[in-house]
């Protein structure tokens, strides 16, 4: 077996990679570097789910980075069980083909319960007084433990929110630096997420997010010597690339004003009544899942979707198999954004009636993705006095909302999710190996994403 670094740099497109980033294109001239296609849709959860099973949603069954559960009716976005998706993922596969293959999965996804021999991944604690700790969750215990003491503790609000940014990749790429050199693994998967959250928030081309590339460059450079010193092989590819985007789409509004979706009252705002709705959506990036009753509440939901501006298909039936997303966790109609459009989770449409969740960082509670996370509401007059009022009063064991986060604005100006137009506009494969027999030369100059998985086994050797 060969030693193998994945570095997975989120929202790096193929075209991206150039002599302006140094040493990503170092990489790819030692070795190979193609586009890599994307999974519909193309979003993290998605996407990973294929590269450790070499299956399409359809099969796998992580239609997105949450679904509707069939079995409760509920809906859950950002699960970490490995049990969730279905197949045999490599980790798996890799030990069965010899039993001296050790892995480390630092901040990839599907993390909690992986058959892996080192993880580490964010898992805050939520005591019974309703505070939200952040922490990780590493197996074993000590190797995060170990980590923290070394690195100090992992920058939980750095990974989300509107500080998310550099700290975040810094420290899981130092903590890979680290297990390479101590735990020396046969495969090391790494999840850098820094160049996501800029692209997502200014766009891919604004002077910003082209700083934020540079930063990911540096990075990158750092783990490809560590992994030359172990003598691994390194391959840096992506899940999707960021399109710019300028308009958002409320498809839960347009549904509740079609009679479609039902919203329950209460103290704190109204919530989204998920079995009295006759049709609902789960807003995901670019992609939203429409979960109906029947077909008659389907029918009713399509009239009410076709003519919404901002919507490019509607996917069902034989359209959805062609697709790769015909599973029973997949909507009864998929709905994909044109371009330049994002679809928003709000189901209210009286704004005194917004959930007291709308304005807090709160990826469980929302029916949907919520960009708007990564900002700090520009209507607040002192957002940093209303930020130090909230944690004085979380010292002081109060109860409190971190209230700051914006609702309505059209602040956005980068998506994904669905299918890029061109290759070099998705996402990418730069390994340090060239084409072989281990790693063919692809067909049509395209690496598969279903691919990812028996590639990797060959770049170890376990192919």
């Amino acid at each position: 077996m060969r030693p193998l670094l994945v570095i997975d740099c989120v929202g790096l497109s193929k075209a991206q990679v150039t002599k302006n980033t140094p040493h990503l294109w170092a990489l790819a001239q030692r070795g190979v570097s193609a586009p890599l296609s994307a999974v519909l849709p193309a979003v993290t959860c998605s996407a990973q789910a294929t590269f450790l099973t070499g299956k399409t949603p359809s099969e796998h069954g992580a239609v997105g980075n949450g679904w509707r559960l069939p079995s409760t009716g509920e809906v859950g976005l950002w699960r970490q069980a490995n049990s969730l998706v279905e197949g045999e993922k490599i980790y798996e596969t890799a030990r069965q083909r010899n039993s001296d293959f050790t892995c480390a999965k630092l901040f990839w996804w599907w993390n909690m319960g992986a058959a892996v021999d080192w993880s580490i991944t964010p898992r805050p604690f939520y005591p019974a007084d309703g505070r939200k700790i952040p922490a990780t969750y590493s197996w074993p215990t000590g190797f995060g433990q170990d980590l923290e003491a070394d690195l100090g503790a992992f920058p939980f609000f750095d990974f989300w929110g509107p500080k998310a940014g550099l700290p975040s990749s810094r420290w899981i790429a130092q903590a890979a630096i680290r297990t390479l050199e101590l735990q020396r693994p046969t495969l090391t998967l790494v999840y850098l997420p820094h160049l996501d959250y800029d692209h997502q928030r200014f766009g891919p081309r604004d002077p910003r997010s082209v700083a934020a590339l540079g930063e990911l460059d540096k990075l990158v450079g750092e783990l490809v010597a560590a992994a030359d010193a172990r003598g691994a092989e390194t391959l840096v590819l992506s899940e999707y690339a960021i399109t710019p985007v300028s308009r958002t789409v409320h498809i839960n509004r347009a549904l509740r004003e079609g009679g479609l979706l039902a919203a329950r009252p209460g103290p704190a705002g109204e919530t989204l009544d998920v079995y009295g709705s006759r049709a609902f959506a789960l807003a995901d990036h670019q992609v939203a899942h429409v979960y109906c009753q029947d077909d008659a509440a389907r029918a009713a939901a399509r009239a009410v979707l076709q003519g919404l501006t901002g919507i490019d298909q509607l996917l069902e039936g034989a359209a959805l198999e062609a697709a790769g997303l015909a599973h029973p966790n997949a909507g009864d109609l998929v709905a994909v954004s044109d371009e330049d459009s994002w679809f928003s989770y709000y189901y209210w449409l009286d704004p005194s009636q917004e959930p007291d969740f709308a304005h807090t960082i709160d990826i469980h509670r929302k029916p949907g993705y919520d960009p708007l996370e990564m900002f700090i509401d520009p209507d607040l007059a002192v957002p940093l006095l209303r930020v130090a009022r909230r944690l004085t009063q979380k010292k002081l064991g109060m109860r409190y909302l971190m209230d700051v986060i914006p609702v309505d604005k059209d602040l956005v100006r980068g998506s994904h999710g669905r299918l890029p137009k061109e290759p070099e506009q998705g996402p990418v494969w730069i390994s340090s190996a060239g084409w072989g027999a281990k790693n063919p030369e692809p067909e049509g100059g395209v690496v598969s994403a279903t691919d990812v998985r028996d590639r990797m086994l060959g770049l170890m050797g376990l192919g």
